[in-house]
């Protein structure tokens, strides 16, 4: 996961700048979200990309529902990743 290291120096880094409590949540909440979405991205591109684009705004019923079936396939993704993670 080479390319989110870099975020993840920045929220190590926003961490340690500030005091722990509301203002580092709200403070540092950018990054935080941001290392997520590029792990996610890294473990499960396919699946995360379908999210991104079944999901990014309304629509149709189709498009509602194929959001849903992308929203599934992640998480069956992230669920395969964990269980693979946990057994070393």
């Amino acid at each position: 996961m080479r390319s989110c290291d870099r975020l993840q120096e920045a929220l190590l880094q926003c961490h340690r700048r500030m005091p722990e409590g509301p203002a580092r949540n709200s403070g540092c909440r950018h990054l935080n979200k941001a290392l997520a979405e590029c792990v996610v991205a890294e473990v499960c591109p396919e699946e995360s990309e379908a999210v991104r684009s079944f999901c990014s705004s309304g629509g149709t019923s189709l498009k509602r529902k194929q959001c849903e079936e992308a929203q599934f396939s992640l998480s069956l993704c992230l669920s395969r990743h964990q269980r693979n993670f946990e057994k070393r």
